[in-house]
């Protein structure tokens, strides 16, 4: 079977990667962007495109070449203005339909899509396939619309609505990612201010984040990536939509909490109250993960305190990360 990973070099299609080249019967095409960094493994990718700019008939010609029985969209931006958001999130996903639809049919596509697309969720409840989705934001209401674009196209396609992926590589776009480099530079400058001490030095490092009060559904980026294989495997056609998540939600204080036992980092985490207005807006997520269990035998098998081993040991060594 051969299944193309578009974004292949990003936090999730990196482990995406990964994942199916584990698995037996399994030949991976890698898709990257032009101006993107490459994984040493794949010198050279099966095809280089930026979804956000591409021309779809540009793109069936190189789809027909490669005749994927399935393609994993892992591409989209998380940051960046209206304007990268839109091109990336909503259109990328059109162009892709419309490319597929044209040159490879009858292949499945598994789209990534975000919990973003809900807006806030109601303490207590749970968000599943048929929760509405009420955006918040730009970054929310872009990959809403490519959802949309894949429910709609008439392939056979399913939309992984993933919650808050985190673990080894996490990208310093995301909390997870950022609170790791900060501690692990906040240790740096501790223990170089013990080194040119002349007495006994106690550790004084502040990091300074956020409000961290809103609870979060996190989900191991490894078991998002065995939950994409299954769903580019899986015999019959694909269910819709499926979330996915660890099922917890959580404060995302414990995520603070976690990283400080794993680093040992003995300074203080300073909430500011700051935080950003959509954290604020969206103070409660939580995913109903029973559809993904009952259609494509999908648990996660991460906790969080593996995902949080994960994530600190692989910022050791930039390097280990996959890039964003």
């Amino acid at each position: 079977m051969r299944i193309l990973v578009l974004g292949a070099t990003g936090f999730l299609g990196g482990h995406t990667v990964r994942h199916l080249r584990a698995l037996s019967g399994v030949r991976v095409l890698v898709g990257a962007r032009p101006a993107g960094p490459v994984p040493h493994s794949d010198p050279t990718p099966d095809l280089t495109v930026d979804l956000a700019t591409a021309d779809p008939a540009e793109l069936a010609d190189a789809l027909r070449a490669l005749a994927p029985d399935a393609v994993i969209n892992c591409a989209g931006a998380v940051g960046g203005g209206a304007v990268a958001l839109a091109g990336a999130n909503a259109r990328g996903p059109a162009v892709l339909c419309e490319a597929l639809a044209a040159a490879a049919p009858g292949a499945r596509l598994v789209h990534l899509g975000s919990a973003a697309e809900y807006g806030a969720g109601e303490p207590g409840r749970p968000l599943g396939e048929n929760a509405p989705a009420r955006p918040l934001g730009v970054y929310g209401a872009t990959k809403l619309a490519g959802t949309l674009a894949v429910l709609d196209s008439g392939l056979d396609a399913v939309v992984l609505r993933v919650f808050n992926p985190l673990g080894p590589g996490s990208p310093a776009a995301s909390l997870p990612g950022r609170l790791a480099a900060e501690l692990r530079l906040a240790m740096r400058h501790d223990a170089d201010d013990a080194d040119d001490a002349d007495d006994a030095h106690e550790p004084d490092a502040t990091v300074r984040v956020g409000d961290l009060s809103a609870h979060r559904d996190f989900v191991d980026v490894r078991d998002v990536a065995r939950a994409a294989g299954l769903a580019a495997t899986t015999p019959g056609r694909a269910p819709r939509l499926l979330a996915i998540g660890g099922g917890t939600a959580r404060p995302v204080r414990e995520v603070a909490e976690g990283l400080v036992r794993e680093s040992g980092f003995r300074g203080r985490i300073e909430e500011s109250g700051g935080g950003s207005a959509r954290s604020a807006a969206v103070s409660w997520q939580q995913a109903d993960i029973g559809a993904a269990g009952r259609l494509l035998g999908w648990q996660p098998r991460y906790s969080f305190a593996e995902s949080l081993t994960g994530l600190w040991a692989a910022s050791k060594d930039p390097a280990e990360a996959p890039a964003r």
